[in-house]
C-alpha cells in the first residue's frame, strides 16, 4: 500500500524541519528511508535530498538516528498484542487509553530532569525525542559512559551509504552511553507506571500470559540501543503510517481493509482522543502542518541533570559490574561456551539454545535463558557471551550478523533483564512453569519442569549476595545449580 497525498508544501516543510534543517541542502540527518523493512540489509536508503522521491511515491518515511551534528534520544512506547496484532489498529481509542498512565509517568519523569521533548504519536504508540549537540559538555559526558567493543569500532570505521561516511568513535560511544542512560530512565518508568497501568509494562516486546484481549502489554521499546547507530531510523512526522500493510504479515486482507489510514502526528495542544481524529484525516493533517513545529528540541541542560542522576544510581553501579568482565574470545569458545552443559537446564531453555534461530531473537526467550543461567551462578557478561556465540555460529542466520553486531545485541538484552533483577525491580513473579506455558515458551515436554527450582535458587543467590559466584573455569562442569 502507498499514499498519494503528500503534495503539500506545509507537510514537506515540517518533514525537512525534522530532518534537521530549513532546506534539504542543510539538513543533518544521515539518510532517509522507508519504514518497516525486515532489516537494515534491505532498506531503501537515500540521502536526505531525495526526500521528494519518497513523497512522490507515497511511501512511509523514516530518518536516520545517525545525525551529523546531534546525538538524538528517542523513547518509544507502544501497545503490543502477541495474539491479535490487528488489535491496536482496529481499536485505536482503547490501545492509546491503556497507555495513558505510562505516558503521564514518562511526562513526570522527563519534567524532573527539565527535559522537553518532541512528542509524536503513531499507529501503536508514542515517541518522545530530543537532541544533544555534539559540541556540548553533555555530549562528552555521555560519550565517556559508552562501551565499544573492538568489533563494533571496526564496524563504525566502515564507510556507509548513501554519503560514504563512517560513524566516529566518539559518536558511537555516545550512542552506547545514551543507551545506558535510557535504560536507567525506563527502569524508573516501569517501576512507577506498572502499579497504575492495566497491562504489564515491559522493557521491549516481552511476551506475557493472556489478559483481557489475549497476550497484551505496553512496551517500553529501547531496542534501538541494542544495534549499531547507523542501522536504526525513526518515523518522520506527517508521514503515512503503513505498518499494518507492510510489516504485519499475519494480518489477512479482510482485516487490513478495515484498518483506518493513519499518519504520524505531533501531539500539539490536543488530547489523545483529538489526536486520534486528526491522525486519520488528511485534511486535518494538512491544517496541523501549518501550525506546529517538528524541530527536534535541543536538551543539553536537561541531559546534564539526567547524566548526573544516572551516575549516582544503582543502575550505574550495576552497569559497572556488568562490564567488569568480558566475553570469552571466539578462538576459545570450543572449550568454554560450546561446552555449556545444556542437559542440566530446563527443557524450555535447552530448546532455545539448541535451535536459536529464530528463538534467540525473541525477547521473552532471551529473558528465560538469562535468568536460568544467572541461577547457575554465571556472570551476566558471560551469559551475553554465550548468546553471542550462538549468534555467530552457523544456524542459518544468513547476512544478519554481518550487518548487526552480535555482541552488542547479546549485551543489550542480557543487561536489561539482569539489571531489573539485580537492582530489585524484578522479583521473578513470572519466572515459573505456569507462566512459561502461558507465554507459549513451553516445548510440551513430558519431563518435569525445573523452572520453579531455578527461580528459588536465583532469589536465594540475590538474597545472600551469591550472584555470579561460581568461578568461570567451573561454569561448564556439571553439578548442583544451587
Amino acid at each position: 500500500m502507498i499514499y498519494r497525498g503528500y503534495r503539500n508544501n506545509d507537510i514537506r516543510k515540517r518533514m525537512i524541519e525534522y530532518l534537521g534543517g530549513t532546506s534539504l541542502e542543510k539538513v543533518t540527518a544521515a539518510y532517509v528511508t522507508r519504514c518497516d523493512d525486515d532489516s537494515f540489509i534491505n532498506i531503501d536508503m537515500k540521502p536526505p535530498g531525495a526526500l521528494d522521491y519518497f513523497l512522490d511515491n507515497g511511501f512511509d518515511i523514516c530518518r536516520s538516528l545517525w545525525d551529523s551534528e546531534f546525538l538524538i534520544a528517542d523513547l518509544d512506547i507502544e501497545y503490543v498484542n502477541f495474539d491479535f496484532p490487528d488489535e491496536p489498529y482496529l481499536d485505536l481509542k482503547r490501545s492509546f487509553q491503556i497507555q495513558e498512565p505510562v505516558v503521564r509517568t514518562i511526562e513526570n519523569i522527563l519534567l524532573r530532569y527539565s527535559l522537553n521533548p518532541l512528542h509524536l504519536i503513531s499507529g501503536r504508540g508514542h515517541h518522545f525525542l530530543w537532541r544533544i549537540s555534539r559540541n556540548s559538555r553533555a555530549f562528552r559526558r555521555i560519550s565517556s559512559l559508552g562501551h565499544l567493543s573492538h568489533h563494533l569500532e571496526d564496524i563504525y570505521s566502515h564507510r556507509f551509504s548513501p554519503a560514504g561516511e563512517s560513524v566516529s568513535s566518539e559518536l558511537g560511544a555516545a550512542f552506547s552511553g545514551l543507551g545506558l542512560i535510557m535504560e536507567y530512565m525506563v527502569y524508573q518508568i516501569k517501576e512507577e507506571a506498572s502499579p497504575i497501568c492495566d497491562l504489564p509494562v515491559n522493557l521491549t516486546a516481552v511476551t506475557v500470559g493472556p489478559r483481557q484481549r489475549g497476550r497484551e502489554i505496553v512496551s517500553l521499546d529501547i531496542s534501538e540501543y541494542g544495534d549499531p547507530l547507523h542501522t536504526r531510523a525513526i518515523r518522520v512526522p506527517f508521514s503515512a503510517y503503513l505498518k499494518p500493510w507492510t510489516k504485519e504479515k499475519r494480518l489477512n486482507k479482510s482485516v487490513a481493509d478495515r484498518i483506518p489510514f493513519q499518519f504520524i502526528v505531533p501531539l500539539h495542544e490536543m488530547d489523545i482522543l483529538r489526536a486520534i481524529e486528526v491522525m486519520k484525516d488528511q485534511h486535518k493533517i494538512a491544517e496541523l502542518a501549518k501550525q506546529v513545529s517538528t524541530k527536534i528540541p535541543g536538551q543539553v541542560k536537561g541531559m546534564e541533570r539526567l547524566v548526573a542522576a544516572y551516575k549516582n544510581s544503582d543502575v550505574r553501579r550495576f552497569h559497572d559490574w556488568f562490564y567488569s568482565q568480558h566475553h570469552e574470545p571466539p578462538d576459545v569458545w570450543y572449550k568454554t561456551y560450546d561446552l555449556t552443559p545444556v542437559e542440566m537446564l530446563p527443557s524450555c531453555v535447552r530448546r532455545i539454545l539448541k535451535k536459536p534461530n529464530d528463538l534467540l531473537l525473541r525477547p521473552a526467550e532471551i529473558e528465560i535463558v538469562v535468568k536460568s543461567m544467572l541461577s547457575l551462578g554465571w556472570h551476566p557478561r558471560h551469559i551475553a557471551g554465550l548468546i553471542r556465540s550462538k549468534y555467530e555460529r552457523d544456524y542459518g542466520w544468513g547476512e544478519y550478523w554481518y550487518v548487526y553486531d552480535a555482541g552488542l545485541r547479546a549485551d543489550f538484552y542480557t543487561r536489561i533483564f539482569t539489571g531489573l533483577f539485580v537492582t530489585g525491580r524484578d522479583d521473578l513473579t513470572d519466572f515459573n512453569c505456569v507462566s512459561a506455558r502461558e507465554k507459549g515458551l513451553c516445548p510440551g515436554s513430558d519431563e518435569p519442569c525445573q523452572l520453579d527450582e531455578f527461580r528459588n535458587s536465583l532469589l536465594g543467590r540475590r538474597e545472600h549476595g551469591r550472584l555470579a559466584s561460581r568461578p568461570f573455569n567451573r561454569l561448564f562442569l556439571p553439578g548442583e545449580h544451587t
